[in-house]
């Protein structure tokens, strides 16, 4: 692409040097750099790419994006792009090197601690099933409309975010459902792309370990949403905004003279509401209320929060063109998100459920409605991730003991820190109800399963999909519903033999 029209995609910028030239590349690797090359220096939370420009220049790179003005002696065949943010100015870039794609598909965003990936899950569902071909990014697997493959980021860097999105258009992708995280917004991985429909789920304590404070974590999600206000990008985005959340409230309120904004949930001021909520072990239904009509949802899922996200899913689907009672229709038939309240099997009458929750709302929510469904007991193992927020250590404690008969304490992903250190910051907020620690997570399960009774109802939390665990210098493979699963297989084993 010609160097003279990627700048034009730039709102502030100073360039100097030869513009008409082809950019073949963009990169943020010194790496990589080679003539035709773009070569964007950005400032991470531990490496400054500017350092690496030399490297990149003694490579070849044509053309260097930087926050530093340009060195007195550099080569008349450089181009050189001096910006105020390389993060923001790249994912202009990007996008117009990839040909915005994301112009040319229906684009739902979804944003916030809790319920990202079952509502862009559900959103993917639904575009699928009206347009034949959709794409999806979130934390568990990027769809291109052709194939999927397990994800590496919830939200990709901006030049790769650009290239899977094209692929998807060049794929036939009429939409795309995807997770936002707050480090995508933050690090304006996001800042170039369009999008239709703009989802917030909830805002709960999380990630406080990169933003610092609840306030700034909050503000980071508001950040994608007032951007999209002041500028659509070519489109007219949606706010679809969870207003029984107070943040999200909040945030509804902020932006209802700038944008188009439907709140959705159970509350009576809801645009898109539901009523009458049942469910059993096989799924749910409830009444919906959306634009004047009413609409009976069923799904097969259970809990009180995939209300919501059956809402937001149903909602975001609207903005992008797909009419309500198509959402319906098609949800269904929704799929079994992996690791998302996912059903493990069962053995002499216990039985197994596998969830991500990893915050302290999350933990009380899927524990909530489990309990809901009137076990013998109910029995929680769970941990806490090393390396992250300490303080919801104890929270998440609290909340489990708070619904569970009894908890079993053991390792989540340690990290760099001591195993048994993070059992006694979870065991400070546990309380007096019964509970186990062990720090092995596989004996853990092993011990929950093996010492169930009939009736009762399992939650392994946690880690969800995740297929490793990861210690201070290794990780191992480590998947907990093919765990489980073995120790149900074990626990049949074990009862046929004593008959």
């Amino acid at each position: 692409m010609n160097l003279r029209d990627l700048i034009h995609s730039l709102p502030k910028v100073t360039a100097s040097g030869p513009a008409d030239m082809e950019v073949e590349r963009l990169t943020v690797s010194s790496r990589e750099a080679a003539p035709g090359t773009l070569f964007a220096a950005i400032r991470g939370t531990t490496i400054d790419g500017h350092k690496f420009i030399p490297d990149s220049l003694a490579a070849g790179a044509s053309v260097i994006l930087s926050e530093q003005a340009p060195p007195t002696d550099l080569d008349d065949s450089v181009a050189w792009l001096h910006v105020p943010d390389s993060r923001f100015a790249l994912s202009r870039l990007a996008t117009a090197f990839y040909g915005n794609p994301a112009g040319d598909m229906k684009t739902a965003g979804v944003t916030g601690t809790n319920g990202k990936t079952t509502t862009a899950f559900l959103i993917h569902h639904v575009m699928k099933t009206a347009w034949h071909r959709a794409g999806l990014l979130g934390t568990i697997l990027v769809d291109d409309g052709e194939a999927s493959e397990p994800a590496k980021h919830t939200t990709p860097g901006s030049i790769e975010l650009s290239e899977l999105l094209g692929r998807m258009r060049d794929n036939g992708c009429r939409g795309v459902a995807m997770e936002v995280s707050s480090h995508g917004i933050h690090q304006h991985r996001v800042g170039g792309i369009g999008f239709d429909a703009c989802v917030f789920t909830n805002l709960t304590q999380d990630h406080l370990d990169y933003h610092g404070t609840l306030e700034a974590y909050y503000q980071a999600k508001a950040e994608w949403f007032e951007a999209r206000a002041a500028d659509g990008l070519g489109k007219k985005p949606v706010a679809i905004i969870n207003t029984d959340d107070v943040r999200g409230n909040e945030l509804a309120v902020s932006l209802a003279e700038r944008m188009p904004v439907v709140r959705y949930g159970f509350g009576v001021h809801t645009d898109c509401r539901a009523n009458n909520f049942r469910q059993s072990p096989r799924g749910m239904e409830f009444e919906l209320s959306l634009k004047g009509k009413s609409y009976l949802v069923r799904a097969p899922l259970i809990g009180r929060f995939n209300v919501y996200n059956l809402l937001a899913a149903i909602a975001a689907s609207s903005a992008c063109g797909i009419r309500p009672r198509d959402a319906v229709a098609a949800l269904a038939n929704a799929p079994q998100v992996p690791g998302r309240m996912e059903y493990v099997g069962n053995a002499g009458g216990s039985h197994v459920f596998v969830d991500y929750a990893h915050t302290p709302d999350a933990i009380d929510n899927v524990c909530r409605t489990l309990k809901e469904l009137n076990p013998r007991r109910l029995i929680t193992v769970f941990g806490c991730g090393g390396d992250r927020d300490k303080g919801k250590r104890p929270l998440m404690a609290a909340a489990a003991a708070r619904h569970s008969d009894a908890c079993v304490i053991t390792s989540d992903n340690p990290r760099s820190e001591d195993p048994a250190a993070i059992l006694r910051d979870i065991e400070a907020g546990i309380g007096s109800g019964p509970h186990r620690s062990i720090v092995d997570r596989a004996e853990a399960i092993d011990w929950a399963i093996a010492n169930s009774l009939s009736g009762d109802i399992i939650l392994i939390a946690g880690k969800g999909h995740e297929t490793t665990q990861q210690f201070a210098d290794h990780s191992i493979d480590f998947d907990d519903r093919k765990h489980a699963s073995k120790a149900l297989r074990d626990r049949a084993q074990s009862i046929s033999e004593k008959r």
